[in-house]
């Protein structure tokens, strides 16, 4: 098969949720003949866009995973991969970003840069991905595209340039002006599908050519040949091209383009611009490690004929088991090719290749460099690395963030419990921010992922995909008991039943330290004999389990035994263990106890203009706050806050400020209750202990 890898792109189309992505991929799936009939994101039809494939996403009118397509646009093929805009989905789109070689970067002509633009951007300048900009929306009233290019310098400090202009806005967009070839572009016909150039209208004149200059000025810091042809006026549109392909590669200009996805505007010139100005996958350089190299790093090549490495980028548990989805780096994929999985150290065959469109697929029997493909009942996990010829290479891991919400669930009854676990065995596998385990304390199943919409969908999946019916309830928190000062004990266990009965006696005190728990033997004449230490020791350890106020484990205690008596017949090692665990609850209460909570240190980014109500939200919630800086336009704020107040804080926190901030947080340590929540604490556990026992 002849194949030109220079004709080949990768792209990623990403952006703040609203802005029209997936209504985007869906007009250039239509314009490449890949669908007759255009379907709407929130769809009247009752059909929904291509790319939303999953019933939930249609109903929400969101994206929640992304979906690759492959299409062809003039001699061009282009791999499309649409990713989800909201925050709690944040590693479909690292994972899309990994393995793509360019990005359109959309942005709403009302709304502008918005909070999530700033993390996508902030994502591809990670993984060095280069991108032009598409402003959607150019029909709603409001719509400033300009105002949006300057919003593009200087949120995001990109090196922002229009390629063309508006021919009218909001409801009278009619086409746009084309800067390079100085013509205006109009779409006619059924879907915009006709196009028409023609002069530029008078009253657009001057614009055009203050625009152009503008353009050509910063195209020409790429070029020497087009710098000499512009002073010169020989300027040809090859070399404005070449200039600006040389400026995008190398992330230093973004070329803006516009229109409306919805009115069927601008689609087609920004396909052209795709290909002319993103790359291929020869130009992107990529890295493997040599894992026999002590992990020496190899530049990749995009050689057919090279031994195959390809990563398995994101799985997907569908009605014909897993599919994982590949991108091949170097070599290429057929059927019956033998490959081996580095980190799980085993060889397996290549079965059924597939391409996928959203969610069809079509069979095929190669995949060469450069191409995302995906493969059928493979057993690995998301982002594994899979070599053949003998090499033992890993591609760099994705940027994984850490879970920031749990959330407790239990299901309704023994069907649903069994579905429950697989339920959440394939999405901890499909997922790496989705997290599950067994709360040893409460031994409820606990769920964690990026935010509240985040479980929320998993619960909503657990119903349709399992018929797993759970209750969700308030995540426990894990609190503590704590002594404040010394307290004396002197206890004697004696219990005389037919034949020998049990005796024991201890003495001693109760001292509060730093570590958890301490046992100090200083018994002085055999008051105790030596065997029966150790069973002292036991006692103490089965009481700091449980504490009387909440009952949670006690920590920060010293337990020291100074004297005690013994009965040659009826002492014994249980008789020592219930005399401990009795003197440990008499001084117990005598000791002050106190509870202590979880406090988590918290970091909070975001805009300048959003400080004081960052701040107000922290003390509304008994924080402290350690430090803040500030960078530019953005804060940063580090706090200590307890983590029963941090329930609910994702949203809050999106909605005190504009969805412009994003917060961390870690375990720092226990601190000591408030009195007034404390009360509160013992009342619920006392009234919980009174309704068991009845």
């Amino acid at each position: 098969m002849a194949y030109d890898i220079s004709k080949m792109r990768n792209i990623g189309i990403s952006a703040h949720i609203d802005s029209g992505k997936t209504t985007l991929s869906e007009r250039i799936l239509f314009y490449c003949n890949k669908i007759h009939a255009i379907h709407e994101v929130r769809g009247k039809d009752g059909v929904g866009a291509v790319m939303d494939n999953m019933e939930l996403e249609r109903e929400r009118g969101i994206t929640i995973q992304s979906a690759s397509t492959q299409v062809n646009w003039k001699e061009y093929t282009i791999n499309v991969i649409d990713t989800p805009g909201h925050v709690d989905f944040t590693v479909e789109v690292e994972r899309s970003l990994r393995v793509l070689d360019g990005a359109i970067l959309v942005l709403c002509s009302v709304g502008g840069v918005q909070s999530q633009s700033i993390t996508v951007d902030r994502q591809l300048k990670r993984y060095h991905v280069p991108r032009i900009a598409f402003v959607n929306k150019c029909d709603r009233t409001g719509a400033n595209p300009l105002k949006v290019r300057m919003q593009l310098r200087e949120k995001l400090g990109l090196n922002a340039y229009m390629m063309q202009l508006p021919i009218g806005l909001e409801d009278k967009l009619e086409g746009v002006i084309d800067l390079v070839a100085m013509k205006a572009v109009y779409f006619e016909g059924e879907g915009g599908t006709e196009i028409r150039l023609a002069e530029i209208p008078a009253h657009l004149q001057s614009d055009a050519k203050k625009y152009r200059e503008e353009l050509l000025d910063a195209a020409s810091m790429f070029s020497d040949e087009l710098a000499e042809a512009y002073l010169e006026g020989t300027e040809t549109e090859e070399m404005i091209n070449a200039a600006i392909r040389k400026g995008t590669l190398s992330e230093q200009l973004v070329p803006v383009f516009l229109g409306s996805a919805y009115k069927n505007k601008g689609i087609q010139t920004l396909l052209d611009g795709v290909t002319k100005f993103l790359p291929n996958p020869t130009e992107v350089k990529n890295i493997a490690l040599d894992l026999d190299k002590n992990e020496e790093q190899i530049v990749l090549t995009c050689d057919e004929n090279a031994p195959t490495v390809a990563l398995g980028f994101k799985l997907e548990d569908g009605k014909y088991g897993q599919l994982t989805y590949v991108r091949i780096y170097q070599g290429s994929l057929k059927k019956g090719d033998e490959l081996y999985n580095t980190r799980a150290r085993k060889r397996f065959k290549v079965g059924r290749l597939v391409r996928m469109n959203s969610s069809e697929m079509v069979d095929i029997s190669e995949g060469v460099p450069g191409d995302i493909v995906a493969l059928f009942g493979i057993d690995c996990a998301s982002g594994d690395t899979f070599c053949g010829g003998g090499l033992n290479y890993a591609m760099s891991s994705m940027y994984v963030p850490e879970p920031v919400i749990d959330l407790a669930i239990t299901p309704k009854d023994k069907k649903s419990a069994d579905q429950m676990g697989k339920a959440l065995n394939r999405f901890t596998k499909e997922d790496p921010t989705f997290r599950c385990y067994v709360d040893p304390e409460s031994n409820q199943t606990i769920i964690q992922g990026m935010g509240e919409l985040h479980l929320e969908v998993y619960v909503e999946r657990m119903k349709r995909e399992y018929h797993c019916e759970v209750e969700t309830g308030k995540p426990q928190v894990a609190y503590r008991e704590a002594i404040t000062q010394r307290a004396d004990f002197n206890y004697t266990h004696k219990k005389q039943t037919g034949g020998s009965g049990q005796y024991g006696r201890v003495a001693g005190f109760l001292e509060p330290i730093e570590a958890d728990y301490e046992f100090v033997d200083s018994i002085k004449g055999g008051a105790i004999p030596n065997e029966y230490i150790p069973s002292c020791d036991k006692g103490f350890r089965e009481a700091v389990k449980k504490g009387s106020l909440i009952g949670f484990p006690i920590v920060g205690v010293r337990a020291t035994i100074n004297d005690g008596q013994f009965h040659p017949v009826d002492s014994s090692d249980i008789a020592f263990q219930i005399a401990a665990i009795g003197g440990f609850r008499e001084a117990y209460l005598k000791a002050k106890p106190a509870i202590l909570e979880p406090i988590m240190k918290v970091s909070i980014e975001g805009p300048q203009e959003f400080q004081g109500n960052i701040f107000g939200l922290i003390n509304q919630r008994r924080g402290i706050i350690l430090s803040s800086t500030e960078d530019e336009s953005f804060t940063r704020v580090d706090a200590e806050v307890p983590l029963s107040e941090m329930f609910g804080f994702s949203t809050i926190l999106r909605s005190s400020t504009q969805g412009k901030a994003e917060y961390s947080m870690e375990f720092a340590k226990y601190g000591r209750v408030p009195n007034s929540v404390a009360d509160t604490l013992i009342k619920e556990y006392e009234a919980k202990r009174k309704a068991e026992q009845k």
